[in-house]
């Protein structure tokens, strides 16, 4: 008996100071690699997109002024039409005969009042000759009303215009009003989009709110100013519509009812811009106290370090972005990521790519 726990005793003493070194051995980890990042007060942007549609400058439906008959209507869908453009036409000789009417009519009343004023001296009365020049007048009035006829029975763009529809088909009848043509007015393509409250208010009293568009096919975004605005919110969601134009030139084949996303970009104060930390940064203690892991490296510019905890104090603005109201200034270097793995005091080094 006394010679087992003797040898269990010397096989003890062999092992020990092999077990002692692997353990040694495992308390020297390598440092991890983190994320780090410089934090910066940049300008206290608050940025939001809206989504909307694209709008003509104005879309109008144009109606005779008289009735009749169409014989003419070149327009096709689609088609671009320039200002002065005949877009449709009645049956102009009901019109004609009108008007060749109402001056047969004033050249006999003017001859009437001349032979009148001719005998005035002698046999015309004073009345009469007041008779016949309201005669006169009344047919000019009557040759007037004829032409402006005339004119109405054809209609013309009155500006560059894109056509978007035909109410009617040729040679209908149409009665004095009655919509033939919808016609937009590409002069100036503009958006309309809903905004909330807050973002109105920044909109319509100051010039720090940019706006610019985008669209799903197109890599480029354009700039945008406001035109309009609705002075009444909407009947649910309390905002208010806002009209955008754009400033320079839009790509072509961009048509009316276009989608477009719109965004807004307000700059609170740019002269006291805000430290934003992303959410990955923060640390949390047990009694919900946030922190962040600051880098201490071991020399200037090294890239090996270890990392202190250090208590802030946060805010979530408007953009749902965490700002850092105090406990740290701009320039602290800190863990972006994955700081809640890390433990105070921790060696860590820079990550810089894979495979390192």
């Amino acid at each position: 008996m006394k010679r087992c726990l003797v040898l269990a005793a010397a096989l003890a003493a062999f092992a020990l100071p092999s077990f002692a070194q692997e353990e040694g051995a495992s308390q020297e980890t390598p440092p991890r690699p983190v994320k780090l990042i410089t934090l910066d007060a940049g300008e206290n942007r608050l940025q939001r997109q809206f989504f909307g549609r694209l709008q003509a400058r104005e879309t109008v439906d144009l109606a005779f002024q008289v009735s009749g008959q169409i014989v003419k209507f070149p327009v096709q869908e689609g088609a671009q039409l320039a200002a002065g453009e005949l877009v449709a036409q009645l049956d102009l000789t009901r019109f004609e005969r009108q008007l060749r009417q109402a001056e047969i009519n004033l050249d006999k009343a003017r001859r009437d009042l001349e032979r009148l004023e001719e005998l005035s001296s002698s046999s015309a009365s004073e009345v009469q000759i007041q008779n016949a020049r309201t005669e006169y007048e009344l047919a000019q009035v009557s040759v007037e009303e004829a032409e402006n006829a005339l004119d109405d029975a054809t209609l013309e763009a009155n500006f560059d215009a894109l056509v978007a529809r035909r109410e009617v088909a040729n040679y209908t009848t149409v009665n004095a009003g009655t919509p033939v043509v919808r016609l937009h007015d590409m002069s100036e393509l503009r958006v309309d989009i809903d905004v909330p409250e807050v973002l109105f208010r920044r909109a319509t009293a100051e010039d720090t709110v940019q706006f610019h568009a985008s669209f799903p096919s197109l890599e480029e975004t354009y700039e945008l100013e406001l035109r309009e605005l609705e002075a009444e919110t909407a009947d649910v969601a309390q905002t208010f519509r806002i009209t955008l134009a754009f400033t320079n030139e839009v790509p072509p084949r961009l048509l009316p009812g276009a989608s477009v996303t719109v965004t807004a970009t307000a700059i609170e104060d740019p002269g006291n811009g805000d430290i934003v930390v992303p959410e990955t940064a923060l640390v949390f203690s047990p009694d919900r106290q946030p922190g962040v892991m600051v880098f201490v490296p071991e020399g200037d510019g090294a890239d090996r370090g270890t990392v202190a905890r250090t208590p802030v104090e946060i805010a979530m603005r408007e953009d749902a972005h965490v700002r850092v109201t105090g406990g740290i200034e701009p320039g602290t270097v800190i863990v972006a990521a994955g700081a809640s793995q890390l433990r105070d005091g921790q060696e860590v080094r820079r990550f810089t790519g894979l495979g390192e």
